[in-house]
């Protein structure tokens, strides 16, 4: 008998479990996800539709406007798909002028914002094969003088939403006419023992002009990398401060280059005076960036006929996107929303760049108040956008030819093809997933204010997320 009744209670419990409907589920997922003790002083959202009907599934707090983090940059990538075509490229023209009334020649560097340019992600992009094509270029001119132009953006290369902490480090990177290598260098420290200032034993970078301030210490042996780089672009100060673990011969941090259209001139400059060294008796170039104040034109010779000499360009747009998700380059994302500004209004701006977003999405029917963003990548904290907004905007890349491309640029985590984004206090996923009974759905989650460890919280998550397996 009591066999019997063990039985019949599994039997009842399972069919319970199987006449209930997702969104019933759902609901009872995410009571209890709301009930944790990590959500206490939270805020959470989330909304599901299904990818065929457009039907809502479950929505929780779907109009209220929460930090992104990087789920933004869905946002950023569809709108970047649709205004500029997934074929765009940069162009970076290499063009040649002489001083008419001294004859001497001069190299200008014209780019416009590509944030690939000698990335080491793609082969056409690698820093030595653009300086043999440079080099190959000149044939047998040999300028005296290097300009790289850097007027398109503007001296903003930061939305104003950054922080203070982010912005000397390689994923707060400020975004110019010309970057180079991602804006990005690298800083090797030695560490002793716990409470010991550490030592910079290495910089990839020219510091030339440049003060470095090590305040780094070694902390415990548990501590892991708790450095941050403390710089404003065009910086000649930095700060290095934190710790880093102890008792290291080797540990490396990132940071974002103060100035990469000059870091760029600078490693021109020595790559063509290798190259002419044994060609040309001690040719030295002088190499400048020109184009952040009027006042630079002040004296300028005066130049005959511009000759371009080699052209550039980009891997197409969807190759970035790839990358812009996969890895979640934030760079990536200032220079999209940037381009869109320019294309659009011949001046590449942050602001507006973001403007023509809400239009273009207010057009789509998404009021442009659930689009509260201040940048393109998600890293500022002042952003704000519901989750329904972005599940109506992966909602529609659904329906457009390079759709494809963009599912593709999308990690996966749990199982699922999403972008994840993480600020301080902020976790959130947004993406697609068919479940093992053919159904297919559109989401976004995000949670605000969390408190305790992020990887706890993210396992909770994934336990809502997964009643839609």
């Amino acid at each position: 008998m009591m066999k019997f009744l063990f039985v019949l209670c599994c039997l009842l419990q399972f069919c319970d479990s199987f006449s209930q409907t997702v969104t019933q589920k759902l609901q009872k997922a995410f009571q209890q996800f709301e009930n944790d003790g990590q959500l206490k002083y939270a805020i959470s959202s989330l909304y599901v539709i299904d990818a065929k009907t457009g039907k809502v599934v479950f929505d929780k707090n779907s109009q209220i406007g929460l930090a992104p983090a990087s789920t933004q940059k869905v946002v950023t990538s569809v709108t970047a798909y649709e205004l500029l075509g997934k074929d765009f490229t940069y162009k970076t023209n290499f063009v040649l002028s002489k001083d008419l009334h001294l004859g001497n020649l001069y190299l200008f560097v014209q780019g416009s914002g590509d944030p690939t340019f000698g990335s080491s992600r793609f082969r056409s992009t690698s820093p030595s094969l653009i300086f043999d094509n440079i080099y190959r270029s000149l044939q047998n001119s040999a300028p005296q003088t290097l300009f790289v132009l850097d007027f398109m953006f503007g001296t903003a290369s930061l939305p104003e939403g950054y922080i203070w902490q982010d912005i000397g480090n390689y994923y707060g990177s400020g975004h110019y006419q010309l970057n180079w290598k991602e804006n990005q260098y690298d800083i090797v420290f030695e560490s002793g023992k716990e409470k010991i200032t550490s030592k910079v034993i290495k910089i990839n970078m020219d510091t030339t002009g440049m003060t470095f301030f090590n305040e780094v210490i070694s902390g415990s042996p548990e501590s892991g990398d708790n450095a941050y780089i403390y710089a404003a672009p065009y910086s000649k100060n930095i700060y290095l401060r934190g710790t880093i673990p102890p008792n290291k011969k080797s540990f490396e941090i990132s940071g974002a280059v103060p100035d990469p259209p000059l870091s760029f001139a600078k490693e021109l400059k020595a790559d063509l005076e290798s190259r002419w060294k044994n060609i040309i008796s001690e040719k030295k170039v002088n190499a400048y960036v020109t184009g952040r104040s009027t006042n630079e034109l002040i004296g300028m010779p005066v130049f005959g006929s511009f000759d371009t000499v080699y052209k550039y360009s980009s891997p197409p747009l969807d190759s970035i996107i790839y990358w812009f998700n996969k890895k979640s380059i934030n760079l990536y994302g200032e220079a999209l929303i940037k381009t869109v500004a320019y294309e659009k209004n011949g001046f590449g701006s942050t602001d507006s760049g973001v403007a023509i977003v809400k239009k273009f999405w207010k057009q789509k029917g998404i009021d442009e108040a659930e689009l509260n963003i201040s940048d393109g990548s998600g890293l500022s904290p002042q952003n704000r956008v519901t989750t329904h907004a972005q599940v109506e905007i992966l909602k529609y890349a659904r329906t457009r030819d390079w759709f494809s491309s963009f599912y593709n640029s999308l990690p996966e985590y749990n199982g699922m093809k999403i972008k994840s984004g993480t600020i301080k206090d902020v976790k959130g996923f947004c993406g697609y997933h068919k479940a093992k009974d053919g159904k297919e759905y559109i989401f976004s989650f995000l949670v605000n204010n969390y408190n305790g460890s992020s990887s706890a919280l993210v396992n909770k998550m994934y336990k809502v997320l997964d009643v839609l397996k």
